[in-house]
C-alpha cells in the first residue's frame, strides 16, 4: 500500500508533551500528521502537572519569605493569602499555554481532532464522532493517570488532578503516598495553612532518592508541622453530613479530614485505546512495551512518554517524541534515547535534586566509592533565624575519580542541579570540580569545595 493510500502519514493519539513534539517534528520533516486529544492540548505536565504545580510552589514559598522578611528589615503589615486568586491566575496561565501548544501544531499544519480516538483495525483509527481515519504510522502518547487504590469510600477522595481546582484550602488534609507528588503537595498545603498528614504504606518516602536526602526532608517536614503515618492502609473513608471525611486507617483511630488526596503513583493511560484490536503487547502494570526506538510489537505502531512507563518525566517524553519523529520521518539514520543518568527534582519545601547513582547503588555496582558531603546552613536561613540545613552529597568512583552521582536538598537545588548534571553526564571527575573556582557567597559553591 503506497503512502498516498492512507489519510495521514502519522496519527498521534494524545497531545501532551511527547505527542506535541513528535507531531510537530514529523510534520517539519514533511509528513502529513493528525493528532487527537480528548481533554485539553498540553497533557499532564502543562494542564494538571508540573507547570501549575510549580506555580503553586512559588506561591507557597511566599509564606516563609514574608515571615523571613522581618529579619531582613522589612515590615509587612496585614498580609493575607487568597487561594482563589492564585488558583484562577494559575488556571489562566495554563489556558494561555494550552493555546500556544495549539498554535504550534496549527503552524506546522498538524490536523487536530479534539475528541477521543481508538485503534479499531490495521492502520485504522476511529474517532468518537464515528469518523474513520487511516494512517501509515500510529503513535500512542496518552501518558499516565493517577492510581486510585480500591477501598471503601475512595470516591470521596481527590487526586492531584482535582487539587488545582479546589474551592478552598482544606483546613485538614490527608495525603496518601510517599512519592514526589505527595511530598510536593504536602509542602504546598502546609505553607497555605493546612494541617497536613501524609499516610504511606511503607516507612520510606521518595524511595528512589538517596537515603540522606529522604531523611533530611522528613526531619525538616516534621519541624514544619507535617505529620507522617507510616505502614498504614485505608480501611474506609466516609463522608459525614457536614461534608467532612471520617477516615479509618489500619492501627489508627478514626480521624476527620476536610480532604483526602490520593498520590500513590501513576498508571499508564490505556483504557479504551483499542490496543487489543491489533494485539499490542502490555507489561505487568499495563504499560505499552516498546523497544529502544519506541516501537511496539506492531511494526507501524509506536509509543512514547508515560504510557510506556520507562521514565515518567516530561523532558524524557519530549526526547522520545523527537527521536521517534527523526528516526521514522527524518533523513538520518534512526537513533534511540539514552535513559541513563537522568536528573530529576522534587519541588518539596525545601526542594531535592538528584542525578546519577545513590550511594547504595554505587556501592552495589562499583564496589569502591568515595563519598563527599557538605551539611550546611544557607546564609539566608542564618539571617532569618531558621535552623533548616542544606545537604549536598557527591558519589565518586574510586577507580577513576569519575563523579557518578550528585544529590542535593536545599533552596534552589533543582536550578543548581541542571548545570551539575551536565558535568556528571559528561563523565567529569572530582578533580575537575576541585579545579573550578567557587562563586562566593553561594550555596552552589559547596559543590566545588567538597573535601
Amino acid at each position: 500500500m503506497d503512502d498516498t493510500a492512507y489519510d495521514f502519514d502519522l496519527f498521534t493519539i494524545g497531545i501532551g508533551s511527547g505527542g506535541v513534539r513528535a507531531s510537530r517534528v514529523a510534520a517539519a520533516h514533511g509528513a502529513r500528521v493528525a493528532a487527537a486529544e480528548e481533554y485539553r492540548v498540553g497533557g499532564t505536565c502543562v494542564i494538571r502537572g508540573c507547570v501549575p504545580k510549580k506555580m503553586l510552589v512559588y506561591g507557597a514559598h511566599f509564606a516563609e519569605d514574608l515571615e523571613d522578611a522581618k529579619q531582613f528589615g522589612w515590615d509587612i503589615e496585614g498580609k493575607s493569602f487568597d487561594w482563589v486568586r492564585l488558583r484562577d491566575i494559575v488556571q489562566r496561565d495554563v489556558t494561555r499555554l494550552e493555546g500556544l501548544y495549539g498554535e504550534t501544531l496549527s503552524n506546522h499544519n498538524v490536523t487536530v481532532f479534539e475528541e477521543r480516538a481508538e485503534i479499531t483495525g490495521d492502520h485504522e483509527i476511529t474517532l468518537a464522532s464515528g469518523k474513520v481515519i487511516t494512517a501509515k504510522y500510529i503513535l500512542i502518547a496518552t501518558g499516565a493517570k493517577p492510581h486510585m487504590p480500591e477501598f471503601e469510600g475512595n470516591e470521596h477522595c481527590i487526586t492531584s488532578n482535582e487539587a488545582f481546582h479546589l474551592e478552598e484550602v482544606p483546613k485538614r488534609v490527608l495525603i496518601a503516598g510517599g512519592g514526589y507528588i505527595a511530598n510536593e503537595f504536602a509542602g504546598i498545603f502546609n505553607e497555605f495553612g493546612s494541617k497536613v498528614t501524609i499516610a504511606n504504606r511503607s516507612d520510606v518516602i521518595l524511595r528512589a532518592y538517596d537515603p540522606a536526602l529522604r531523611d533530611r526532608l522528613l526531619q525538616i517536614s516534621l519541624t514544619k508541622g507535617i505529620e507522617f503515618c507510616f505502614n498504614v492502609e485505608f480501611e474506609y473513608v466516609r463522608k459525614q453530613e457536614d461534608g467532612t471525611l471520617l477516615v479509618k486507617m489500619t492501627n489508627h483511630e478514626e480521624r476527620v479530614y476536610d480532604q483526602v488526596m490520593i498520590a500513590t503513583g501513576r498508571v499508564p493511560n490505556i483504557d479504551g485505546l483499542g490496543l487489543e484490536n491489533v494485539g499490542i503487547e502490555l507489561g505487568r502494570k499495563g504499560e505499552i512495551k516498546v523497544d529502544a526506538y519506541s516501537k511496539t510489537n506492531i511494526d507501524y505502531i509506536y509509543a512514547v512518554g508515560d504510557v510506556t512507563d520507562r521514565v515518567q518525566l516530561t523532558p524524557v517524553a519530549i526526547r522520545e517524541g523527537q527521536a521517534f519523529a527523526d528516526s521514522v520521518f527524518g533523513p538520518d539514520k534512526p537513533y534511540a534515547v539514552d535513559h541513563s543518568c537522568i536528573p530529576s527534582a522534587v519541588f518539596s519545601h525545601p526542594p531535592i535534586a538528584s542525578v546519577g547513582m545513590t550511594e547504595g547503588e554505587a556501592r552495589n555496582s562499583l564496589g569502591n566509592v568515595r563519598v563527599f558531603q557538605s551539611d550546611f546552613r544557607p546564609m539566608k536561613n542564618v539571617v532569618a533565624g531558621r535552623s533548616e540545613r542544606g545537604l549536598y552529597k557527591m558519589i565518586v568512583d574510586a577507580a577513576n575519580d569519575k563523579i557518578v552521582g550528585v544529590h542535593m536538598i536545599g533552596p534552589e537545588s533543582p536550578e543548581i542541579m541542571q548545570a551539575a548534571a551536565v558535568a556528571v553526564k559528561a563523565g567529569l571527575t572530582k578533580a575537575d570540580f576541585d579545579a573550578t573556582t567557587a562563586i562566593h557567597p553561594t550555596m552552589a559553591e559547596e559543590l566545588v569545595l567538597l573535601r
